[in-house]
């Protein structure tokens, strides 16, 4: 018996001090590479790199019922304003480390900067989060690494016969 692929319904993030809509390169790519494997996009915003603002929109993103991909760009790094990774820890119910471990692996090829990411992946309910960085070059390098498991992790999630 085939399994019918889960329409992949996704939200963007940018967490950003400095970013908005019309100059939010990293987020737009996201978009791109999203629609470019067919999904939706849902939703799409940039809030301060603020640990309550990025917590409360995740939140927000997590329990609708037509959101079960969120990506995030921003806030990954070591500057005190870098808060991307303890809000989605706050909000994620399980840890997907080995998405954030083939992230960085493929990434230490490219540059040993690499090593300073700090993004996480998990899971909240039905919900997928994924922090990329917020460099535009780095998050298409970054979508490349999760494109070959994005359906399979979803699908994964929302059907309920794998649980």
């Amino acid at each position: 018996m085939t399994r019918s692929k889960t329409i992949i319904r996704s939200a963007v993030l940018t967490a950003s001090d400095t970013r908005h809509l019309d100059n939010d390169v990293s987020g737009t790519i996201l978009v791109g590479l999203l629609v470019s494997i067919g999904a939706e996009i849902v939703d799409r915003r940039i809030v301060k790199d603020d640990l309550d603002s990025i917590r409360q929109t995740l939140t927000e993103f997590v329990i609708r019922d037509d959101v079960n991909l969120v990506l995030t760009t921003g806030g990954t790094g070591f500057s005190p304003r870098d808060n991307t990774p303890e809000a989605t820890l706050s909000v994620i119910e399980r840890q997907a480390s080995g998405i954030a471990e083939a992230i960085r692996r493929a990434s230490m090829e490219r540059t040993p900067m690499a090593m300073l990411s700090r993004g996480v992946a998990g899971i909240c309910g039905n919900t997928l989060i994924i922090n990329f960085p917020g460099s535009p070059k780095a998050v298409a390098e970054c979508f490349d690494v999760i494109k070959p498991i994005l359906q399979h992790a979803i699908d994964q999630i929302s059907d309920s016969s794998f649980h």
